[in-house]
């Protein structure tokens, strides 16, 4: 069922210590979300948006099996609620938490309702990120655009390097890797919500339907090969599932980049990749979250 004057929502009621660290997974999941959170009576409620009713369901479906796995992590989801609103009530509210942000020397996101005057050498990356995650707001993205625009700029880049963006979202780390020179340009992700967001933030940002390679994939099946720099921003435990099919993107002497990694999962990746073939050059962590910048032999 489609209602394109509906959004489709699922409510999680937060009864958690530390509401702050549902809202890192929820970032890391790829929903789009907001969260109330009253600290003196400690609960808090985390609302996510979809554009049909289908992929709320499968959205509560691949919530449920986790709420067990994050008690590990001492979150509390008391109850699970669904239900719709008009859109209308809620389409112009989301729009105040995102803002112009300078994510690197070179890069600066920007929502389209949003004026901003670039200075000489900066890149606009233009983002309205629908109903997908990827706005340069969450950790992972942020390191991921640092990385993108450091290695671009680095001694010895030849200027025309490939990229391969594994689980693209809004579509940002593609769009970044374009106007910083990387060709080609490569992107998949496994939900076709994203795909179609990616796609219209691709032409947002004048970048022609062959400026970037874009289809709907699952990491777990994707073969591809030979690019020059990979990045991949995941959860850690797919991330480690799939270590040897992602290092295979990458070519003999290329980067790859991995991000959505808890801080304490961060060493069991790192050895589950240095296994593989590849050996970490850099890493930097913000939160509750770890990136790392690799190299392949």
């Amino acid at each position: 069922m489609s209602d394109s004057d509906t959004l489709y929502c699922i409510k999680l009621h937060d009864v958690s210590d530390n509401p702050e660290m549902v809202v890192e997974f929820l970032s890391a999941l790829e929903f789009q979300f907001s969260s109330w959170v009253d600290h003196i009576e400690k609960n808090a409620c985390h609302t996510l948006y979809f554009e049909t009713e289908t992929a709320a369901a499968a959205a509560k479906k691949q919530l449920e099996p986790l709420l067990p796995q994050w008690r590990e992590y001492d979150i509390d989801i008391s109850t699970l609620e669904f239900f719709s609103i008009k859109r209308e009530d809620w389409s112009e509210v989301w729009k105040k938490y995102f803002k112009v942000m300078r994510m690197s020397e070179r890069l600066v996101v920007k929502p389209s309702w949003l004026d901003y005057d670039p200075a000489p050498g900066q890149l606009i990356l233009e983002i309205d990120p629908g109903m997908s995650f990827g706005t340069g707001q969450h950790a992972t993205t942020a390191f991921c655009l640092r990385m993108l625009d450091k290695l671009a700029n680095r001694e010895g880049a030849s200027g025309t390097e490939s990229f391969l963006d594994v689980g693209c979202g809004s579509g940002i780390l593609s769009i970044a890797a374009a106007k910083l020179g990387f060709a080609p340009v490569t992107a998949f992700d496994y939900d076709p919500d994203s795909v179609r967001i990616a796609g219209e933030n691709f032409e947002i940002n004048g970048l022609s339907k062959n400026a970037i390679g874009l289809s709907v994939g699952d990491v777990t099946k994707y073969e591809a090969s030979g690019y020059d720099v990979v990045a991949a921003n995941i959860l850690a435990h797919i991330l480690r599932a799939n270590c040897q099919r992602i290092v295979s993107y990458v070519r003999s002497g290329g980067y790859l980049m991995l991000a959505g990694i808890l801080r304490e999962e961060f060493d069991e990746t790192v050895a589950a990749f240095a296994a593989t073939g590849v050996e970490l050059s850099e890493s930097a962590s913000e939160k509750e979250w770890t990136g790392g910048l690799f190299k392949k032999a």
